[in-house]
Protein backbone atom coordinates (compact mmCIF):
# COMPACT_ATOMS: atom_id res chain seq x y z
CA UNK A 1 0.00 0.00 0.00
CA UNK A 2 1.62 3.60 -0.78
CA UNK A 3 4.43 2.18 -2.57
CA UNK A 4 3.29 1.53 -6.22
CA UNK A 5 6.97 2.68 -7.66
CA UNK A 6 8.71 0.09 -5.17
CA UNK A 7 5.78 -3.06 -6.19
CA UNK A 8 6.57 -2.00 -9.52
CA UNK A 9 10.99 -2.21 -8.98
CA UNK A 10 9.41 -5.47 -7.60
CA UNK A 11 7.63 -6.99 -10.31
CA UNK A 12 8.71 -5.82 -13.71
CA UNK A 13 12.46 -6.33 -13.48
CA UNK A 14 12.27 -9.94 -11.43
CA UNK A 15 10.10 -11.21 -14.36
CA UNK A 16 12.35 -10.05 -17.03
CA UNK A 17 14.97 -11.44 -15.32
CA UNK A 18 13.48 -15.11 -15.22
CA UNK A 19 12.20 -14.82 -18.43
CA UNK A 20 15.70 -14.49 -19.76
CA UNK A 21 17.27 -17.54 -17.92
CA UNK A 22 14.71 -19.58 -18.08
CA UNK A 23 13.43 -18.83 -21.59
CA UNK A 24 15.25 -16.37 -23.25
CA UNK A 25 18.49 -17.17 -22.61
CA UNK A 26 20.01 -16.03 -26.26
CA UNK A 27 18.83 -12.55 -25.49
CA UNK A 28 20.82 -12.51 -22.30
CA UNK A 29 23.97 -10.89 -23.86
CA UNK A 30 22.06 -7.95 -24.38
CA UNK A 31 21.42 -7.03 -20.92
CA UNK A 32 25.10 -7.20 -19.98
CA UNK A 33 26.92 -5.32 -18.10
CA UNK A 34 30.01 -4.87 -20.33
CA UNK A 35 31.69 -2.13 -20.09
CA UNK A 36 34.38 -2.86 -22.97
CA UNK A 37 31.66 -2.45 -25.56
CA UNK A 38 30.39 0.92 -23.74
CA UNK A 39 33.84 2.52 -23.85
CA UNK A 40 35.08 1.31 -27.35
CA UNK A 41 31.91 -0.01 -29.02
CA UNK A 42 30.21 3.27 -27.54
CA UNK A 43 27.46 1.31 -26.70
CA UNK A 44 25.50 3.62 -24.44
CA UNK A 45 22.16 1.35 -24.29
CA UNK A 46 24.15 -0.93 -21.95
CA UNK A 47 24.38 1.56 -19.05
CA UNK A 48 20.35 1.26 -19.19
CA UNK A 49 19.97 -2.39 -20.00
CA UNK A 50 22.77 -4.03 -18.01
CA UNK A 51 21.91 -1.33 -14.89
CA UNK A 52 18.43 -2.73 -15.05
CA UNK A 53 17.95 -6.20 -15.15
CA UNK A 54 19.71 -8.90 -13.15
CA UNK A 55 21.26 -11.80 -15.15
CA UNK A 56 21.59 -13.80 -11.89
CA UNK A 57 18.87 -15.35 -10.05
CA UNK A 58 20.59 -15.50 -6.66
CA UNK A 59 20.69 -11.35 -6.97
CA UNK A 60 17.10 -10.74 -8.28
CA UNK A 61 15.82 -12.71 -5.30
CA UNK A 62 18.54 -10.63 -2.60
CA UNK A 63 17.68 -7.12 -4.62
CA UNK A 64 14.12 -8.01 -4.56
CA UNK A 65 14.16 -8.60 -0.76
CA UNK A 66 15.79 -5.37 -0.15
CA UNK A 67 13.42 -3.51 -2.46
CA UNK A 68 11.18 -4.95 -0.37
CA UNK A 69 12.19 -3.92 3.09
CA UNK A 70 13.23 -0.41 1.28
CA UNK A 71 9.34 0.82 0.95
CA UNK A 72 9.46 2.15 3.61
CA UNK A 73 11.15 5.32 2.12
CA UNK A 74 8.33 5.56 -0.28
CA UNK A 75 5.81 5.97 2.06
CA UNK A 76 7.91 8.33 4.12
CA UNK A 77 8.98 10.52 1.11
CA UNK A 78 6.31 10.12 -1.82
CA UNK A 79 6.73 8.53 -5.13
CA UNK A 80 7.98 11.51 -6.34
CA UNK A 81 11.17 12.25 -4.28
CA UNK A 82 11.54 8.09 -3.90
CA UNK A 83 11.95 7.85 -7.76
CA UNK A 84 13.96 11.18 -7.77
CA UNK A 85 16.38 9.46 -4.96
CA UNK A 86 16.84 6.24 -7.59
CA UNK A 87 16.96 8.15 -10.37
CA UNK A 88 19.98 10.65 -9.15
CA UNK A 89 21.96 7.58 -7.45
CA UNK A 90 21.45 5.33 -10.70
CA UNK A 91 22.93 8.11 -12.72
CA UNK A 92 25.46 8.92 -9.85
CA UNK A 93 26.27 5.47 -9.48
CA UNK A 94 26.69 4.80 -13.51
CA UNK A 95 29.77 7.65 -13.55
CA UNK A 96 31.42 5.96 -10.14
CA UNK A 97 31.45 2.01 -11.52
CA UNK A 98 33.64 3.89 -14.57
CA UNK A 99 35.50 5.50 -12.18
CA UNK A 100 35.72 2.80 -9.31
CA UNK A 101 37.36 0.84 -12.47
CA UNK A 102 39.89 3.16 -13.90
CA UNK A 103 41.54 3.09 -10.47
CA UNK A 104 41.42 -0.34 -9.71
CA UNK A 105 43.22 -0.77 -13.56
CA UNK A 106 45.35 1.89 -12.41
CA UNK A 107 46.45 0.77 -8.98
CA UNK A 108 46.20 -2.99 -8.81
CA UNK A 109 46.84 -3.62 -13.03
CA UNK A 110 43.32 -5.36 -12.64
CA UNK A 111 41.31 -4.82 -15.98
CA UNK A 112 37.54 -5.15 -15.53
CA UNK A 113 35.87 -5.94 -19.03
CA UNK A 114 32.27 -6.45 -17.22
CA UNK A 115 30.34 -5.93 -14.33
CA UNK A 116 27.38 -8.03 -12.04
CA UNK A 117 24.36 -6.69 -13.91
CA UNK A 118 21.13 -5.63 -12.74
CA UNK A 119 19.25 -2.38 -10.48
CA UNK A 120 22.66 -3.23 -7.78
CA UNK A 121 23.31 0.77 -7.48
CA UNK A 122 20.28 2.24 -6.46
CA UNK A 123 19.58 -0.51 -4.03
CA UNK A 124 23.31 -0.31 -2.15
CA UNK A 125 23.06 3.46 -2.24
CA UNK A 126 19.73 2.68 -0.23
CA UNK A 127 21.34 1.90 2.83
CA UNK A 128 22.82 5.03 3.37
CA UNK A 129 19.30 6.59 4.33
CA UNK A 130 18.31 3.04 6.21
CA UNK A 131 21.41 3.42 8.76
CA UNK A 132 20.65 7.33 9.21
CA UNK A 133 16.76 7.64 9.44
CA UNK A 134 15.59 4.26 10.48
CA UNK A 135 15.56 3.35 14.48
CA UNK A 136 17.75 0.68 15.41
CA UNK A 137 15.75 -1.63 17.76
CA UNK A 138 16.58 -4.70 19.71
CA UNK A 139 14.27 -7.78 19.33
CA UNK A 140 16.55 -10.37 21.04
CA UNK A 141 20.24 -11.65 22.15
CA UNK A 142 22.24 -14.54 20.54
CA UNK A 143 24.60 -15.76 23.18
CA UNK A 144 23.52 -12.77 25.81
CA UNK A 145 26.32 -10.27 23.81
CA UNK A 146 25.38 -10.10 20.57
CA UNK A 147 22.10 -7.64 19.25
CA UNK A 148 19.42 -8.60 16.95
CA UNK A 149 17.57 -5.73 15.89
CA UNK A 150 14.67 -5.14 13.57
CA UNK A 151 17.52 -3.76 10.56
CA UNK A 152 19.76 -7.26 11.51
CA UNK A 153 17.96 -9.03 8.29
CA UNK A 154 18.34 -6.11 5.75
CA UNK A 155 22.07 -6.25 6.67
CA UNK A 156 22.75 -10.23 6.44
CA UNK A 157 20.47 -10.02 2.93
CA UNK A 158 22.90 -6.75 2.05
CA UNK A 159 26.02 -8.88 3.25
CA UNK A 160 24.76 -11.64 0.72
CA UNK A 161 24.37 -9.09 -2.37
CA UNK A 162 27.64 -8.24 -1.41
CA UNK A 163 29.27 -11.47 -1.60
CA UNK A 164 27.75 -13.00 -4.36
CA UNK A 165 29.79 -11.82 -7.25
CA UNK A 166 33.42 -11.17 -7.61
CA UNK A 167 33.42 -7.58 -8.73
CA UNK A 168 29.79 -6.10 -7.38
CA UNK A 169 32.07 -4.51 -4.10
CA UNK A 170 32.57 -1.96 -6.95
CA UNK A 171 28.64 -1.74 -7.80
CA UNK A 172 28.19 -1.76 -3.66
CA UNK A 173 30.47 1.55 -3.14
CA UNK A 174 29.42 3.46 -5.95
CA UNK A 175 26.18 2.93 -4.80
CA UNK A 176 27.11 3.99 -1.12
CA UNK A 177 29.08 6.72 -2.29
CA UNK A 178 26.07 7.80 -4.77
CA UNK A 179 23.41 7.72 -1.75
CA UNK A 180 25.80 9.81 0.34
CA UNK A 181 26.39 12.48 -2.40
CA UNK A 182 22.61 12.64 -3.01
CA UNK A 183 21.88 12.74 0.66
CA UNK A 184 24.47 15.63 1.39
CA UNK A 185 22.83 19.09 2.14
CA UNK A 186 26.27 20.52 0.69
CA UNK A 187 26.04 19.02 -2.55
CA UNK A 188 22.88 19.62 -3.61
CA UNK A 189 22.35 16.70 -5.92
CA UNK A 190 19.12 16.52 -4.69
CA UNK A 191 17.89 19.64 -6.61
CA UNK A 192 19.49 18.85 -9.84
CA UNK A 193 19.14 15.31 -10.26
CA UNK A 194 15.09 14.68 -9.46
CA UNK A 195 12.00 14.26 -11.70
CA UNK A 196 10.17 17.04 -13.12
CA UNK A 197 7.00 17.26 -11.98
CA UNK A 198 5.13 16.67 -15.33
CA UNK A 199 6.71 13.39 -15.41
CA UNK A 200 5.76 12.43 -12.35
CA UNK A 201 2.31 13.39 -13.25
CA UNK A 202 2.27 11.56 -16.23
CA UNK A 203 3.70 8.42 -14.36
CA UNK A 204 0.79 9.04 -11.55
CA UNK A 205 -2.03 8.90 -14.40
CA UNK A 206 -0.43 5.93 -16.08
CA UNK A 207 1.29 3.21 -14.34
CA UNK A 208 0.55 4.24 -10.62
CA UNK A 209 -3.49 2.75 -11.02
CA UNK A 210 -2.16 -0.74 -12.39
CA UNK A 211 1.05 -1.24 -9.67
CA UNK A 212 -0.96 0.78 -7.05
CA UNK A 213 -2.80 -1.71 -3.98
CA UNK A 214 -5.82 -0.87 -2.15
CA UNK A 215 -5.38 0.93 1.18
CA UNK A 216 -5.51 -2.76 3.90
CA UNK A 217 -8.88 -2.93 5.93
CA UNK A 218 -9.34 -3.77 9.30
CA UNK A 219 -11.35 -6.93 8.78
CA UNK A 220 -8.22 -8.79 7.54
CA UNK A 221 -6.86 -11.19 9.40
CA UNK A 222 -3.39 -11.61 10.57
CA UNK A 223 -1.60 -14.32 12.20
CA UNK A 224 -1.69 -16.45 9.41
CA UNK A 225 1.96 -18.89 10.02
CA UNK A 226 3.47 -18.20 6.45
CA UNK A 227 3.45 -14.49 7.31
CA UNK A 228 4.77 -14.42 11.11
CA UNK A 229 8.42 -12.43 9.63
CA UNK A 230 6.16 -10.28 7.39
CA UNK A 231 4.25 -9.40 10.33
CA UNK A 232 6.76 -8.83 12.57
CA UNK A 233 8.30 -5.99 10.08
CA UNK A 234 5.50 -4.44 10.00
CA UNK A 235 4.84 -4.03 13.68
CA UNK A 236 8.61 -2.98 13.64
CA UNK A 237 7.47 -0.16 11.04
CA UNK A 238 4.91 1.01 13.08
CA UNK A 239 7.09 1.12 16.25
CA UNK A 240 9.54 3.32 14.42
CA UNK A 241 7.04 5.80 15.61
CA UNK A 242 6.51 5.32 19.17
CA UNK A 243 10.81 5.75 19.00
CA UNK A 244 10.92 8.54 17.50
CA UNK A 245 8.30 9.76 20.22
CA UNK A 246 10.16 8.28 23.44
CA UNK A 247 13.67 9.68 21.70
CA UNK A 248 11.89 13.12 22.07
CA UNK A 249 10.70 12.89 25.28
CA UNK A 250 14.34 12.04 26.35
CA UNK A 251 15.58 14.83 24.86
CA UNK A 252 12.65 16.92 26.51
CA UNK A 253 13.50 15.80 29.74
CA UNK A 254 17.42 16.96 29.37
CA UNK A 255 16.57 20.31 28.14
CA UNK A 256 14.58 20.73 31.52
CA UNK A 257 17.21 19.50 33.51
CA UNK A 258 19.98 21.53 32.04
CA UNK A 259 18.03 24.94 31.50
CA UNK A 260 14.33 24.63 32.83
CA UNK A 261 11.39 24.71 30.98
CA UNK A 262 11.40 25.86 27.35
CA UNK A 263 9.24 29.04 26.50
CA UNK A 264 6.85 27.90 24.25
CA UNK A 265 5.17 30.87 24.13
CA UNK A 266 8.22 33.18 22.78
CA UNK A 267 8.73 30.07 20.33
CA UNK A 268 4.87 29.14 19.29
CA UNK A 269 2.92 32.03 19.75
CA UNK A 270 0.30 31.07 16.35
CA UNK A 271 0.14 27.34 17.79
CA UNK A 272 -0.06 28.32 21.27
CA UNK A 273 -2.95 30.45 20.75
CA UNK A 274 -4.47 29.13 17.62
CA UNK A 275 -7.94 27.98 19.34
CA UNK A 276 -7.89 31.31 21.60
CA UNK A 277 -10.59 33.73 20.30
CA UNK A 278 -8.84 37.02 21.57
CA UNK A 279 -5.43 35.82 19.42
CA UNK A 280 -6.85 38.09 16.46
CA UNK A 281 -6.15 41.37 19.21
CA UNK A 282 -3.46 40.04 19.68
CA UNK A 283 -2.16 39.38 16.53
CA UNK A 284 1.58 41.03 15.54
CA UNK A 285 2.04 43.69 12.97
CA UNK A 286 3.07 42.99 9.26
CA UNK A 287 6.24 44.98 10.21
CA UNK A 288 7.29 42.84 13.06
CA UNK A 289 6.57 38.93 11.71
CA UNK A 290 9.50 37.55 10.32
CA UNK A 291 9.79 36.23 6.78
CA UNK A 292 8.75 32.79 6.90
CA UNK A 293 11.54 29.88 7.34
CA UNK A 294 12.04 27.11 4.43
CA UNK A 295 10.58 24.54 5.47
CA UNK A 296 12.00 20.64 4.31
CA UNK A 297 9.45 18.41 3.02
CA UNK A 298 11.58 15.82 4.44
CA UNK A 299 10.83 16.67 8.02
CA UNK A 300 6.94 17.84 7.19
CA UNK A 301 6.50 13.96 6.16
CA UNK A 302 8.04 12.78 9.65
CA UNK A 303 5.52 14.68 11.43
CA UNK A 304 2.96 13.93 9.83
CA UNK A 305 4.00 10.10 10.32
CA UNK A 306 3.35 10.18 14.16
CA UNK A 307 -0.02 12.08 13.06
CA UNK A 308 0.11 15.43 13.06
CA UNK A 309 -1.95 17.73 10.43
CA UNK A 310 0.03 19.43 7.43
CA UNK A 311 -0.91 22.79 8.53
CA UNK A 312 0.42 22.28 12.17
CA UNK A 313 3.59 20.51 11.24
CA UNK A 314 4.64 23.29 8.62
CA UNK A 315 3.51 25.99 11.22
CA UNK A 316 5.73 24.39 14.11
CA UNK A 317 9.03 23.95 11.96
CA UNK A 318 8.79 27.73 10.68
CA UNK A 319 8.48 28.71 14.73
CA UNK A 320 10.80 26.19 15.06
CA UNK A 321 13.41 26.98 12.27
CA UNK A 322 13.18 23.56 10.87
CA UNK A 323 14.28 21.71 14.13
CA UNK A 324 12.51 18.32 14.52
CA UNK A 325 13.19 18.00 17.80
CA UNK A 326 11.64 20.86 19.41
CA UNK A 327 8.84 21.33 16.48
CA UNK A 328 7.67 17.68 18.02
CA UNK A 329 7.76 18.14 21.26
CA UNK A 330 5.79 21.28 21.34
CA UNK A 331 2.58 19.28 19.25
CA UNK A 332 3.01 16.21 21.47
CA UNK A 333 1.98 18.59 24.31
CA UNK A 334 -0.38 20.63 22.75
Amino acid sequence: DKAPLSKSLLLVPSAISILLTLLFQHYQKFFAYNLQAIKEDFQIWRLVCGRTICLDLKDTFSSSLLIYNFRIFERRYGSRKFSSFLLGVWMLSALFDLLLVEITQYVFGITINSLPSGFLGPVFALFVPFYSSIPRMQVTQVLGHFSITNKTLVYILGLQLLTSGSYIWILALSGLVSGICYNSSILKVHRILCVPSWVAKIFSWTLEPIFSSAEPTNDVRVGMGATVDIQRQQRMELLDRQIMMSQVAQMRRQRQQQGGMINWNRLFPPLRHRHNANYQDHRPSEQDTPPPTEVSEEQVARLMEMGFSRGDALEALRASNNDLNVATNFLLQH
